[in-house]
């Protein structure tokens, strides 16, 4: 079974994906064997010493819980862990757009929770298991742990991760919405996650299908008019980020607490709940049949 690198950094860095590429070898790919960590250690850029977001420990002692805690259901892994990791690391999201800071905790922190969560089972083409390398350093809605973030990010409603719990156990919803615009837009994100948890739309082709439509309604409809959100006040973050070297470890039983910030408007999530659902009857469902 792989273990964690024999050294660990005490602190989160900046890891190039240049410098990455020579730690990615066939070994650590089959999910085998991980690097020693010291040659890593020489190539990173550290980050700010006197911040106590940077400390590694709290990261590693939650992937290990979940690597425990999940043994026997590696996805659901997911659901339990963003919430978590959003509110110990607590970021800008300036500071999340840097792919090097995940490329960090992927490769020098946690290579093995990367492993165990994203190896994939033999295939007839492909005999060996295998992790693929954008789990480890690609683009933000791939990265094992870039995408748990922002879902976190994206998807909770002010202070209140459950709606992250609800989308990130969907894996059809967060691989394909990550990738989309629409998502910034709060009322949005939590009308689909209330589809998904009403049981309204369940599968990948129905979440596509209906992404597809709200794109396409979105060139005449202007959603930020049909459903406006509350303005966002900065301070609220500046202040939850400041208070990280206070802050206790987050629960591993109940939910912990995200920034101080209003929450979505009822009504705009009741309003995009009943438009999205109408353009749900007419989405191009691959598989669906047309009702004569």
């Amino acid at each position: 079974m792989i273990t964690q690198p024999d050294h660990v950094p005490e602190r989160l860095a900046l890891l190039p994906a240049s410098a990455a590429d020579a730690f990615l070898t066939e070994q650590l790919l089959r999910a085998e064997q991980v690097h020693g960590g010291i040659d890593l250690a020489k190539l990173v850029e550290p980050l700010d010493e006197g911040d106590a977001r940077w400390s590694v420990e709290p990261i590693r002692s939650l992937v290990e819980d979940a690597m425990f805690e999940f043994k026997d259901d590696r996805a659901r892994a997911d659901a339990w862990l963003a919430p978590r990791l959003h509110a110990t690391l607590r970021l800008t999201r300036r500071e999340a757009a840097d792919r090097r800071l995940w490329t960090h905790l992927a490769l020098a922190v946690a290579p093995d929770y990367v492993a165990w969560r994203h190896v994939s089972g033999p295939t007839t083409a492909r005999p060996e298991r295998r992790v693929p390398p954008e789990r480890f350093q690609g683009p933000a809605d791939r990265q094992c742990f870039s995408r748990l973030w922002w879902a976190a990010e994206l998807f909770r409603n002010g202070p209140d991760y459950g709606p992250v719990e609800v989308a990130c156990g969907n894996q059809d919803l967060i691989h394909t919405l990550l990738r989309q615009d629409l998502l910034d837009h709060r009322p949005t994100a939590q009308a689909l996650v209330r589809l998904v948890q009403s049981g309204e739309i369940t599968t990948g082709r129905e979440i596509v299908g209906l992404s597809i439509a709200i794109n396409a309604a979105g060139a005449t409809l202007i959603h930020d008019v049909l459903a406006p959100d509350e303005p966002r006040d900065p301070s609220r973050l500046r202040d939850w980020i400041a208070e990280a070297e206070a802050a206790p470890p987050v629960s591993r039983h109940v939910l912990p607490e995200g920034p101080d910030e209003e929450p979505v408007p009822e009504r705009s999530v009741t309003v995009l709940v009943e438009h999205f659902t109408d353009l749900f009857e007419t989405a191009p469902i691959r598989g669906r049949k047309s009702e004569v």
